[in-house]
């Protein structure tokens, strides 16, 4: 009995200490304005915060909690968390003299990448990203990175993996020679083994390259057949997972669409019809356009010729055109960078690509926010400020509904899950 008294007082000690604890994590951050992510706008706005969710969304004096810990941000625009749909976390270049960054991809080994790769998750971070889909690796080091981060042991966005990606034979038979391949397959029956394999790793989505093009590569040419696309989706939606599917060409984006695909990478000269089919599937459409802007602007890293700039140039006008089709047709559109090596950092630049396209700064905002939100099925956790959601807040100087450059140049303060990751401004605090 004296046992039982005992075990019930200790109980009670620690229930006693564990409310104390969730007393003084609440913290309450005001904004001069605050863009909620559902299409509202509150002035004087008051977030509410307990542990990684958001508790209470208001405004003024009143909305203030008594002894909460209170951030006074009301010299910014506060919004949502952004999410880039499209990242490889953990391509990562040291910089060492004489290297280039394609070239020293994987000859790091994968426990020196992810660690180093810190560097790229935390540049993400501070452009306001605190969520990610990373679409391809090697070794399941984006695994490794998710889990990490998850578990509190590495600072980063969240992330949503997709393993090995998907990709036919493109190697000649050397005899004698075995090259082990995760990520290779050729026919219905390899796709759906290789797919079950990623989903068996832990992969959060399927990513397939349907066709060739990617590094100062511009081609389209379509690799998978529309029948080996459809069993990769396939068995990705049987077993609860989604599908990216790459194509530089407008060949591999309409079998793309045809095939189930939740969303199409890069696709550019796709045609009306495929474009039309996309708007009535709510296949969401993930352009890049800035990705190969952001290689003519690091050609000297990469060591790219003027013949190579060309040819991305020439990539950038025409996936450009395709994306003002796309927006005038009603598809959804989600922001990703295709962010690799010292791309990390100018994950948001798209948004801008996005309003000269014809989208508003509004338009451009979601589809980092609720667009991307929906396209990882996270829409009543991430991409707005609401009851519920993830602490997942950033604070920008200027307005983002008047010019985006607000978001892609502003950001000063970033919270995520209910803790601070970047603050620029030492943010005032109050008791």
């Amino acid at each position: 009995m004296r046992q039982m008294i005992t075990r019930i007082i200790l109980l009670f000690i620690l229930l006693s200490a564990g409310a104390s604890v969730a007393r003084a994590q609440v913290t309450a951050i005001r904004f001069g304005r605050l863009i909620d992510g559902r299409g509202g706008v509150v002035r004087d706005a008051v977030v509410v915060v307990s542990g990684d969710r958001i508790t209470m969304v208001g405004s003024g004096d009143s909305a203030v909690p008594p002894k909460a810990n209170l951030i006074d941000l009301r010299r910014y625009t506060g919004m949502p968390g952004l999410i880039d749909a499209h990242t490889h976390m953990t391509f990562y270049w040291d910089r060492s003299p004489g290297s280039r960054p394609w070239t020293q991809l994987g000859t790091l080994g994968a426990a020196v990448t992810v660690f180093l790769a810190q560097e790229n998750a935390m540049k993400t971070l501070e452009t306001g990203v605190t969520a990610a889909r990373d679409l391809g690796s090697w070794e399941y080091t984006d695994i490794a990175m998710r889990d990490l981060i998850n578990r509190g042991a590495m600072i980063g966005p969240r992330l949503f993996v997709a393993g090995y990606g998907l990709h036919i034979s493109s190697s000649p038979y050397k005899p004698g020679v075995v090259q082990p391949d995760p990520g290779r397959a050729d026919g219905v029956a390899d796709v759906q083994r290789v797919a079950r394999e990623q989903i068996g790793a832990g992969v959060d989505w399927l990513k397939m390259y349907g066709s060739t093009g990617s590094d100062q590569d511009v081609t389209g040419f379509q690799t998978f057949t529309f029948e080996e696309m459809k069993a990769a989706a396939d068995v990705a939606h049987q077993l609860g997972k989604r599908i990216a599917i790459h194509s530089y060409g407008p060949d591999g984006a309409r079998d793309a669409v045809r095939a189930g695909a939740d969303s199409v990478e890069h696709a550019t000269d796709m045609d009306d019809a495929t474009i039309a089919e996309m708007a009535r599937r709510g296949t969401i459409y993930v352009p890049t356009v800035d990705h190969n802007r952001y290689y003519v602007s690091h050609k000297d890293e990469f060591g790219y010729d003027q013949a190579v700039v060309d040819r991305l140039n020439n990539y950038i006008e025409r996936n450009f055109e395709t994306l003002k089709r796309s927006i005038r047709a009603g598809v959804r559109i989600a922001m990703g960078s295709d962010a690799v090596f010292t791309g990390f950092g100018e994950n948001t630049r798209e948004l801008e690509w996005f309003v000269k396209a014809g989208m508003t700064p509004a338009q451009a905002l979601a589809t980092a926010t609720t667009n991307s939100a929906m396209l990882l099925g996270m829409e009543k956790s991430l991409g707005a400020i609401a009851v519920g959601y993830y602490a997942d807040i950033v604070a920008v100087e200027g307005d983002p509904l008047a010019d985006i450059g607000a978001v892609v140049h502003g950001v000063r303060w970033v919270m995520k899950g209910g803790k601070v990751v970047v603050d620029k401004i030492g943010s005032p605090k109050a008791h």
